[in-house]
């Protein structure tokens, strides 16, 4: 196996193994999660050559455009009755730390941090170098649906509906990172994505609640 080929394989299995194998085993709660999680995403960039280009100003643009959109739709389910009485069922699925600290620390720096740099900031740019952009697309987008195996199975969720919805997502953040050459798009878009579902189905909850 020549050097580049053994790179690519690296790069695509040692993020599956840290996630669906290593990290359920250490055993770590929320906190050690985000933790760790953290320190190897950022080992991992290093590793591998990541350049995420965070402070891209196009990048940004397109965030916050793609993220404002996020929020909106939330903010129309929760206010459509019908929508907000499904999100209401989900009120009660949440992490063993406070609501806040679950959106402030863990999701930014837990999940989007981690997947953006591993994913679009590193192994993307790695892929599309090899195979070129649209294979490249197609196996960074594959490999994330496939780092959701284990998070499905410990929140009883469907592994093949999981895959493929994180595998669907990984394609549009793949897309926004080759569109502005920066993971700082799709990081915004999956931060609004990840911390609106932990947000609105509490905001369905406290509004059903409110005294007419």
């Amino acid at each position: 196996m020549s050097g580049g080929v053994a790179k690519i394989v690296a790069a695509v299995a040692v993020p599956l193994v840290w996630s669906n194998w290593l990290l359920p085993r250490l055993g770590f709660d929320p906190r050690g999660r985000t933790a760790v999680n953290a320190g190897f995403a950022s080992g991992y960039a290093l590793v591998f050559g990541g350049r995420a280009n965070w402070f891209s100003a196009r990048g940004l643009r397109y965030g916050l455009v793609s993220a404002s959109a996020v929020i909106a739709g939330y903010g129309a389910a929760v206010a459509i009755p019908g929508v907000r009485s499904r999100l209401r069922e989900l009120a009660d699925r949440g992490p063993d730390v406070t609501l806040a600290e679950w959106v402030v620390v863990h999701i930014p720096i837990g999940t989007v941090y981690s997947e953006e740099l591993i994913f679009r900031g590193t192994l993307d740019p790695l892929l599309d170098k090899t195979f070129g952009a649209r294979a490249g697309m197609l196996l960074g987008a594959s490999t994330f649906g496939l780092w959701h195996i284990l998070p499905a199975r410990a929140a009883g969720d469907s592994i093949p509906a999981t895959v493929a919805a994180t595998a669907l997502g990984g394609l549009a953040f793949g897309l926004l990172r080759r569109r502005t050459d920066s993971a700082a798009a799709p990081a915004m878009l999956h931060l609004a994505i990840n911390a609106g579902g932990a947000l609105a189905p509490r905001l369905a909850a406290r509004w059903t609640r409110r005294p007419r």
